[in-house]
């Protein structure tokens, strides 16, 4: 499939995809992501391994629309990416209030 990204032109394909993601250890998801294989990854790292361009120079959309073409399944937010629970206290922890007398 022939797509534009960054205003140069790609021949992309699902196959094509796959290989290049292949072995590549996803990074943090914190914007809009896309399932390849079993694995989650940013929008933006696929974009910048399968177009070898830095990728302050596309945006996240345009490689959206690309693998969406191509039978990917993008997501629009980080719902994998979850806050940390709260911290607890050490009485918290041991059940009942901490005792901290000598």
């Amino acid at each position: 499939m022939r797509c534009v990204i960054a205003r140069y032109p790609f021949e992309l394909s699902k196959d094509g995809v796959l290989g290049s993601m292949k072995g590549v250890t996803p990074e943090l998801i914190t914007a809009e992501s896309v399932t390849i294989g079993r694995r989650r990854y940013p929008v933006k790292q696929v974009g910048e391994v399968i177009t070898r361009q830095d990728r302050r120079d596309f945006s996240s959309g345009e490689v959206v629309r690309a693998l969406t073409r191509l039978g990917f399944t993008c997501h629009e937010h980080p719902d994998a990416v979850r806050a940390a629970p709260p911290l607890r206290t050490a009485s918290e922890l041991l059940g009942g209030p901490a005792s901290w007398e000598a």
